[in-house]
């Protein structure tokens, strides 16, 4: 970790290959890269900031839950115009210059209902008219208080859904995030074995390499003495041929798997990782009932599925909401006062009520509200089957992770064993091909399997990590320190 965090910090302060113009060069783990990748990544950067607009998302709902103060005002509404009027004294219409000056402001408090969906506002205003014309007469009003509330009466609470879903998606943001840092180590995982393989076949090449030109050397020497037929040195030369062709293509793959994990890693290109393979895997036999209860309560894809029952049954209510009477209600009280004098105008208010009760009531729509409702309880009962169908798919996806994790152990635990033998079997055979006791053909066989062990070990080692992760990603658990995973929302909230 001490490695990861120097790297960190050499990485921040940008000089590498600026210093001394030489190639840098790491020993990393697979958990120094993962760790790496957790803080550096652009995926990492991605997965923070989709977090971020999911919080501050819920923050806005937060607040708008709360009571809103607001100041509106107009400073200054001059206006010059000719109004048609009909003039008594001479009976006739006739158009008039009027020219005015008002100003006027108001503060208003609102707060949402949420039991009942409706609002309450509290409100004071005071306005002033002057009059740039005639009389020139300057009047003022002012409201000193109002209080009033507004209901809807067609059964239908934007509020209360808004309760209901909001928390469930914000929850979900949270454990996305933490599953974010398991899809993060999954990829990690996947381009640090990449460049281990890669790493793998060059070394096998190199080895290849100098085996063919030593065994090309000595099969000159036994082609001169009779011992070697001319067939098998030329298949001597062909081998060193294709081992020279070998270990191009190998520094090639390198080169490419190295690009791509500096690249995911935000490190300079010039950057070489020598990759540590983990020597040691944990010890772990995981029940399938327990994966499964874990899952259930931490993956995110079921509060999903939860958010997106609760969204189909929210657009169901609004639907019948909107098949029968749309009423609504407004109510206000308050007291207003009018002065040409403004030291009077809140002197004895006068009071001043207004009840609004509406009715919309559809006559003939040709069916388009039932249709509406229809449509959606459709579409309820298809998302419930898709649920249903997903979580059977989960479910049977948690089983078949454990099995296939449970069962990879024993495939590194083989493939460790096959490797060694194989390696020991092409020492022996090397040797036993130098005092001439084996052909080329066995020598080559010897070889081929060397390498295919290799690869079949090193291909188990990776499978394993990948099913480790899967797991840790699908539950959202630490198998191995017995606990969730979770997440430090506080500080990447502040960074």
């Amino acid at each position: 970790m001490n490695k990861t965090i120097l790297l960190l910090i050499f990485l921040c302060f940008g000089f590498f290959n600026q210093v001394n113009a030489q190639q840098e060069n790491y020993t990393l783990s697979l958990n120094e890269v993962v760790s790496i990748a957790s803080q550096k990544s652009l995926d990492a950067f991605r997965y923070k900031n989709m977090y971020l607009a999911s919080y501050w998302e819920y923050r806005y709902y937060k607040a708008d839950k709360l009571p809103s103060l607001s100041l509106s005002t107009t400073p200054l509404d001059f206006n010059h115009y000719r109004k048609r009027e009909y003039n008594f004294q001479t009976n006739e219409e006739e158009y008039v210059l009027r020219d005015y000056f008002n100003s006027d402001v108001a503060v208003q408090l609102n707060q949402k209902v949420g039991l009942t969906g409706g609002s309450f506002f509290l409100s004071s205003e005071l306005g002033m008219v002057k009059n740039l014309s005639g009389d020139q007469k300057t009047s003022y009003q002012a409201t000193p208080v109002s209080i009033g509330y507004n209901q809807s009466l067609n059964g239908y609470n934007a509020l209360r859904w808004q309760s209901k879903i909001e928390p469930v998606k914000f929850e979900k943001a949270k454990k996305e995030f933490v599953q974010s840092q398991e899809n993060l180590a999954m990829k990690s995982t996947s381009m640090f074995f990449e460049l281990v393989d890669a790493q793998i076949q060059l070394k096998i090449a190199q080895n290849n390499m100098a085996n063919a030109d030593t065994l090309y050397k000595i099969g000159k020497g036994r082609f001169q003495v009779g011992t070697v037929t001319q067939d098998e040195l030329l298949n001597l030369e062909l081998g060193q041929l294709n081992a020279q062709q070998a270990l191009s293509k190998a520094k090639l793959e390198v080169l490419r798997a190295q690009s791509g994990l500096n690249s995911y890693l935000v490190l300079d290109k010039q950057t070489l990782i020598n990759c540590q393979v983990p020597s040691e895997i944990p010890t772990l036999q995981i029940l399938a009932d327990e994966a499964l209860d874990l899952a259930l309560k931490n993956n995110p894809d079921i509060l999903d599925q939860e958010q997106q029952m609760l969204e189909q049954n929210r657009d169901v209510a609004r639907a019948k909401s909107e098949t029968g009477l749309n009423t609504s209600l407004f109510a206000v009280y308050g007291l207003n006062q009018s002065s040409e004098n403004f030291d009077m105008v809140y002197d004895q208010p006068d009071q001043s009520q207004r009840l609004r009760f509406g009715v919309n009531v559809p006559l003939v729509d040709w069916g388009r509200r039932k249709g509406r409702l229809m449509m959606a309880e459709s579409t309820r009962e298809v998302a419930n089957a898709r649920i249903r169908q997903a979580r059977i798919d989960f479910e049977q996806n948690i089983f078949q992770s454990v099995m296939e994790f449970n069962l990879q152990a024993e495939q590194v635990k083989n493939a460790a064993k096959a490797d060694t033998v194989a390696q020991k079997g092409f020492e022996v055979t090397f040797q036993r091909f130098l005092i001439g006791k084996v052909d080329v053909i066995k020598l080559n066989i010897a070889r081929n399997d060397r390498e295919s062990a290799r690869k079949a070990y090193i291909n188990a080692v990776k499978t394993y990590w990948n099913y480790y992760y899967r797991l840790r990603m699908l539950t959202l658990f630490d198998f191995v320190k017995r606990e969730n995973l979770t997440a430090e929302y506080d500080k990447i909230i502040h960074n």
